[in-house]
């Protein structure tokens, strides 16, 4: 079996934006050579799409495997139509060009038998070549004015399950489809830091948000918590809510929360949707772990509470044009978090059971993080999901950065974050 790299490169006068608004369609039919073209979804609904090409009966099918408006990247995978090709994932990416314009760089990487990978790949050339061509002759298309669409506010409802450990939800109404959307909340935060998540993604399917074990109303069990106990309450809340899937969403420490139980429970999961982090401590060394949790400790070990160091801690979250309101968001979850609390929660995050192995995940994995988030900068959060993308037996992941946000980016910026997440949701099967 052979293997080879195709790139095309080229120069496209019209703006980044103006070009990525075109690419970003990926069942579009702007490449010249489409005669017939259809969207159909994967089994996790995925994105596929499947056209015809002039002069040929064929019909050829590509599944999208990853995309990032942030970063304007799309890449894809080939399913059907090209004979003897035994793989082939490409990828699109769109870049300022120097003076001015666009640059498109489209890459390819094929496997083949001997025979047959020559001509694949010279075919994969010129509809490369032919399609930014196409891009640069096309005439400028202006951005459509943004619709926002409006969001009936779900109703919410507390419920507290009192078998030890005591869990406390808030719970938008059954769907009755058996699906269940469960919101993790940080190390800092509570379940009301996502109530604008709940009342938006109510409308779609049940939603609850959690408060972690001693956090809220939820108390804090016999021993030191573990990620398995995490995970024992996530199953808990699905069973007595009746919820068969679940997508989780987790922020930061809820993050790698969420990350865990798929580990463990990938076939319970329709999506994952990762804010803020995702590996945690899992790939620190244990030195870097103790040093963590340590650092973190000093203050509990003077006698302080988090309500007494949840000024600095607000400063490290905050973006920096965080407003007064949203400071204030934080601060009071912080503040409200027992000195048991989050000794708990330290250890059980500078202890973690595993490295994660990314080839489990065989759902859709949304991966955002805020422009200004010192713990989970843009950086290292794009390239865990180019690992995802990597690892994952059939990827489906999106990467996004939510601008202007800090860590906390869901408090921040409610709307941005909602888009990309109901994106998401609105194409599950």
């Amino acid at each position: 079996m052979g293997r080879d790299v195709v790139q095309v490169q080229g120069h496209v006068p019209h703006s980044p934006d103006d070009v990525w608004r075109t690419l970003r369609d990926f069942c579009g039919p702007w490449h010249p050579w489409i005669a017939t073209i259809r969207e159909e979804r994967g089994p996790n609904g995925a994105r596929i799409r499947a056209f015809t090409v002039t002069g040929e009966d064929t019909l050829y099918r590509e599944q999208q495997t990853y995309l990032s408006d942030s970063d304007r990247v799309l890449g894809y995978t080939h399913l059907d139509g090209i004979r003897g090709c035994e793989a082939y994932d490409a990828r699109v990416t769109v870049t300022p060009a120097e003076g001015g314009g666009s640059h498109v760089g489209w890459t390819a990487t094929v496997r083949a038998p001997a025979g047959r990978l020559g001509e694949i790949c010279e075919g994969t050339r010129k509809v490369f070549a032919v399609g930014v061509s196409a891009l640069a002759g096309m005439p400028r298309v202006p951005a459509a004015p943004e619709q926002m669409k409006s969001i009936v506010p779900a109703p919410v409802e507390t419920r507290v399950f009192d078998d030890l450990p005591r869990l406390a939800l808030s719970v938008t109404p059954d769907g009755g489809d058996g699906r269940l959307c469960l919101f993790l909340h940080g190390i800092g935060g509570a379940r009301s830091n996502w109530v604008d998540q709940l009342q938006a993604v109510g409308g779609v399917m049940r939603a609850a948000a959690l408060d972690l074990r001693g956090y809220g109303d939820s108390s804090l069990g016999a021993q030191q918590s573990t990620v398995d106990d995490y995970c024992a309450d996530i199953l808990r809340v699905a069973e007595k809510l009746g919820a068969k899937r679940l997508v989780l969403v987790g922020l930061s420490y809820g993050s790698w929360i969420a990350t865990s139980f798929a580990m463990r429970h990938p076939e319970m999961l329709d999506a994952l949707v990762l804010s803020g982090g995702c590996t945690g401590m899992s790939e620190a060394d244990p030195e870097e772990r103790e040093a963590f949790r340590l650092s973190r400790e000093v203050p509990l070990n003077a006698g302080q509470t988090p309500a007494d160091f949840a000024p600095a801690v607000v400063k490290v979250l905050a973006s920096p044009g965080a407003s007064q309101a949203v400071r204030q968001r934080l601060f009071d979850s912080m503040a409200a978090i027992p000195a048991a609390t989050y000794r708990d929660a330290l250890t059980c995050f500078t202890n973690p059971l595993e490295r994660f192995d990314f080839a489990r995940l065989t759902m859709p994995v949304l991966m955002m993080t805020g422009e200004h988030d010192r713990l989970a900068p843009p950086a290292e959060i794009r390239g865990v999901a180019g690992r995802i993308w990597d690892a994952a037996p059939r990827p489906d992941v999106r990467f996004e950065v939510i601008a202007g946000a800090g860590h906390v980016c869901n408090v921040e910026a409610p709307d941005a974050y909602a888009g990309p997440l109901l994106d998401l949701l609105g194409r599950l099967p």
